[in-house]
């Protein structure tokens, strides 16, 4: 179907879909046909598709009928891309995909040949940028090299259950389950995460495997114990988690309940550096992200100069990752070190150990400053987050006329009903008996739901623009 509508090797198509099983289904058909394929967020607003979908180049668009509301308005926007297709039904102005399939030959295209993902930011902190690869023209039966550490390093099998809680338009649940597919394990994909069943679809599925983001860890373990002990978990061998940092209580708390399963990887979608370790690895390096596998980590200042082993810097990968950020020439320059090109930068920050342990300190773009002092509000929002009555919570710097800055905590409560001073006083004593003073909240504002991405992701620049508004400000 995509070569009929004259798709070739290197053009792209783009999807908008919920978790669906048609999801892997497309996104394969453009792997096996040599095209680069971008999965969009099925959160976002019909303009804030349409930017990705023109600035990525789509030839052919493909959404689902449960998300008609947003198709219809985007045929409205993009009536100059003829090829809009849907699935499960059709609205106003797209064809109906299964039509456009059922009269095509099911023998495989003769030029089958390895496509490529080209992933768009979160856009946490400005207008989402694609992260593009030069296609590597390799046949479609050998393994990508990422996908081969990934499949290799967890011991991926046809015997594999994986479950998948997170959304496919995401790099990690996206590259995983295509993984397991790649060796013929099974898919358990969640549509959206819950964390009661997360725990039943274990026990239900018999899963081996399985992908967290920090958040839904808290979530579960935040289950009443009658709930979380319920379920048979005996089949999980392996959880893996990325995303962000895990707050280091919350993840001991899940080795006790769930054993020495729990394996951690740091990495982008640029696919410039991958660094793991397991829990025995974690033990020994209480906080590590792990040791690399693809790249070779460096701590630089400001000024790119590499820092001694034990000091926070920003964290630069050494190594041959080819990637660009899709028509921005500047971020792509800004993503490579000034005096080795072959460095990139995701920009976080960081510190190496003296056995080549990584540890994370908080992204570049969230230091708070304030009178002259950098805060990183990672290590506030760790501790925030185990106190009881804290469902989830933020840190940002808000506009302070002495220091510039100064901090404030976002608070989701677990009872709402105490929402009230006493608890904000409870939490900001709370972080003054565990926390030098500078990394305190000075403030205390309730929220019923932060702004999460469903992949863990908090939108801090949507709080942060309620407090700085119009104000001339770098932080974005």
């Amino acid at each position: 179907m995509f070569r009929s509508r004259g798709l070739q090797i290197g053009d792209t198509i783009s999807v908008f879909l919920e978790n669906t099983p048609r999801f892997p289904e497309i996104i394969w058909a453009a792997q096996r046909s040599g095209l680069y394929h971008t999965p969009v967020s099925s959160r976002l607003t019909a303009s804030e598709v349409e930017y990705i979908f023109r600035d990525c180049g789509a030839k052919l668009i493909i959404s689902s009928y449960a998300l008609t509301n947003i198709a219809e308005e985007l045929s409205f926007l993009m009536k100059d891309i003829p090829d809009r297709l849907m699935i499960d039904g059709v609205g106003e102005g797209w064809e109906s995909l299964e039509e456009a399939i059922v009269q095509m030959p099911t023998t495989p295209i003769e030029d089958q040949i390895m496509g490529q993902d080209m992933l768009y930011s979160s856009g946490t902190t400005g207008r989402p940028k694609g992260i593009k690869f030069p296609l590597q023209n390799i046949p479609i039966e050998q393994s990508e090299d990422l996908m081969a550490v990934v499949t290799g390093l967890y011991g991926t099998t046809e015997d594999t259950i994986y479950l998948s809680p997170a959304p496919l338009y995401h790099a990690a649940p996206l590259r995983f389950t295509m993984g397991v597919n790649y060796v013929g394990g099974t898919n358990i994909i969640m549509e959206n995460f819950d964390a009661e069943s997360s725990l039943r679809f274990i026990e239900k599925y018999k899963v081996t495997m399985s992908q967290w983001v920090p958040t839904m860890f808290v979530k579960m373990f935040k289950l009443p114990e009658d709930v979380r002990n319920k379920y048979n978990l005996s089949s999980h061998q392996c959880a893996i988690h990325a995303a962000a940092p895990c707050p280091v209580q919350i993840k001991k708390m899940m080795i006790d309940w769930w054993g020495p399963i729990i394996n951690e990887f740091y990495a982008g979608s640029e696919g410039n550096g991958f660094v793991a370790c397991n829990t025995r690895e974690w033990l020994e390096h209480e906080g590590t992200v792990g040791k690399p596998i693809v790249g070779i980590p460096h701590i630089c200042n400001d000024d790119g100069d590499e820092l001694p082993i034990g000091e926070e810097g920003t964290i630069w990968f050494e190594g041959d990752s080819d990637f660009s950020y899709h028509n921005d020439e500047e971020k792509t320059k800004e993503s490579r070190h000034k005096n080795n090109k072959n460095w990139s930068t995701l920009g976080d920050v960081g510190k190496l150990d003296k056995d080549g342990y990584l540890y994370l300190t908080d992204r570049k773009a969230f230091m708070i400053i304030s009178g002259g002092v950098n805060i990183y509000p990672q290590e506030t929002e760790n501790l925030l987050v185990i106190h009881p009555k804290v469902a989830d919570c933020a840190v940002i710097g808000v506009p302070n006329e002495e220091f510039g800055e100064e901090v404030k905590a976002i608070i989701e409560p677990i009872n709402w009903a105490e929402a009230n001073e006493d608890l904000k006083e409870e939490l900001i004593n709370f972080c003054k008996n565990n926390l030098s003073s500078i990394k305190c909240p000075r403030s205390i504002d309730f929220e019923k739901e932060l702004p999460r991405h469903p992949t863990g992701k908090l939108y801090k620049r949507l709080l942060k623009d309620r407090y700085w508004g119009k104000k001339d400000s770098k932080i974005v």
